[in-house]
């Protein structure tokens, strides 16, 4: 199953755009719901300023200052690959890695603009102690809109937690994009095909916008 464009927006806005920390009592959230939400407040600073959205230089400068110390991008970016990752140079994984952020960072950047007045509800944490990986379960609320189950999978890094997927209504988005990737070496015929197409694919995007 495939994630629609309007469903993938959702979901990765949903990971920065949570309910603001400073409208929830911190000692009521677990340590991954603490990451999330932190970064979420970030956000919501940082939207005020209404050209944000529009250049996407300072965008991807809040993504890496703010959004990457939350997120596992090297794992996310093994997982979305799967076998092909192993198999690949690592001259290819990093290259891979930097276009596929790119990725993320456009499409997420469109939802922005996209989708408002919606908050995120924080469902009970199932956290056992002592875990070192934890679902984090969320819902996401919009006027007149039925709730959309967004649950992230992190893990324990140290003495961070970090989210290497995301999945909503059961959807992951992992397993969305190693389909796609599976699907495009296949028919390119190579890894460095595909991420040769996608750096065209990005940069056309960015020059048009």
């Amino acid at each position: 199953m495939k994630i629609k464009h309007y469903t993938l927006s959702v979901l990765l806005a949903t990971f920065i755009s949570a309910m603001p920390l400073t409208h929830i009592m911190a000692s009521e959230l677990s340590a991954p719901q603490v990451s999330i939400a932190e970064a979420s407040d970030k956000l919501q600073q940082r939207m005020q300023d209404k050209g944000f959205i529009k250049d996407f230089n300072k965008v991807t400068q809040f993504v890496d200052q703010t959004i990457y110390p939350h997120v596992d991008f090297d794992k996310i970016s093994a997982l979305v690959l799967g076998k092909i990752w192993k198999t690949a140079t690592p001259d290819e994984q990093t290259r891979f890695k930097k276009e596929f952020q790119t990725l993320l960072v456009r499409t997420y950047s469109r939802a922005f603009s996209e989708f408002k007045e919606w908050s995120i509800r924080f469902l009970p944490s199932e956290m056992e102690e002592g875990a070192t990986k934890v679902i984090v379960k969320t819902e996401v609320l919009q006027p007149g809109v039925q709730p959309i189950a967004v649950n992230y999978r992190m893990y324990l890094n140290g003495n961070e937690w970090k989210a290497y997927d995301i999945m909503i209504e059961g959807v992951s988005l992992v397993t969305n994009y190693r389909t796609t990737f599976s699907d495009e070496v296949q028919a390119k015929g190579s890894l460095n095909a595909v991420i040769e197409s996608l750096a065209k694919r990005n940069a056309e995007a960015l020059k048009n916008s």
